[in-house]
């Protein structure tokens, strides 16, 4: 048994941006399963106009979470390969390029109750959540609920699986009907505002070659696995001649 490996690999579920240790408690607030959480969405300095960052991942692509190059506008080796598979229109192909496809999750900067001496913290959730607080964001009625003066709190409840019967846990979020302040201190309202990260970078930018590497390790893992052995599930042979002439056509 290799000490060292699963340290890594603790280290990695503790900290899936990829960053330092202890980055991810420091700069991202998860919600308690089971539990009624306050937060307060707060205007995001890196973004004044709109609170919300809309980012693509890859998850479990030799990587726990790899930020897709996509979000930085750069040529991106999985997105084209998944692009070239969809393509082809056959069946098998169509059905990996869905599991190579990034996904969108988003991120709210957000402080939350109780723990305001955390300073500002980002909130992960995926398009439910969002397109709920879009909704009530939309309403006139609701104004502006980020406002540091009469801006609303926002009831976070997470609801597990074996509650409701569902495969995963359960994210409600509504929004208070009171107008409140953000803090009353002025000067702590200034230091939480300011001293925001750039969300960005706080998760690690894998080059193209990387990219390209962890994506070739995961379509053919036996020809990566250093002469350990594994259990590879074979795709069909059609799909698999398919795989190696894409390959070679985006990186040879």
């Amino acid at each position: 048994m290799d000490l060292n490996e699963i340290k890594n690999r603790l280290e990695r579920l503790n900290n899936p941006g990829g960053g330092k240790k202890g980055d991810f408690k420091q700069n991202f607030w998860r919600p308690p399963v089971g539990e009624k959480s306050q937060i307060r969405l707060v205007p995001y300095k890196h973004n004044k106009n709109f609170p919300f960052s809309e980012l693509y991942f890859y998850f479990g692509i030799g990587k726990p979470r790899m930020i897709a190059l996509s979000n930085f506008e750069e040529t991106d080796p999985i997105l084209e390969f998944a692009t070239q598979l969809r393509k082809t229109g056959e069946k098998d192909n169509i059905e990996l390029s869905k599991k190579l496809f990034p996904k969108l999750r988003i991120f709210a900067p957000v402080i939350v109750r109780g723990e305001e001496d955390k300073g500002v913290r980002f909130y992960e959730f995926g398009k439910m959540v969002y397109q709920e607080l879009l909704g009530v964001m939309s309403d006139e009625d609701y104004g502006d609920i980020t406002d540091i003066s009469k801006g609303r709190d926002i009831t976070v409840e997470v609801i597990p699986a074996a509650e409701t019967g569902k495969m995963f846990n359960t994210t409600t979020v509504r929004v208070k009907p009171n107008q409140t302040q953000l803090v009353e201190d002025a000067k702590q309202v200034e230091s939480l505002l300011e001293n925001q990260k750039d969300l960005v970078s706080l998760f690690k930018k894998y080059t193209f070659d990387e990219m390209k590497d962890e994506l070739q390790g995961w379509l053919k893992p036996a020809e990566n696995d250093g002469g350990k052995e594994t259990v590879k599930v074979e795709a069909p042979s059609k799909t698999k001649t398919t795989i190696d002439s894409k390959l070679d056509e985006l990186f040879d």
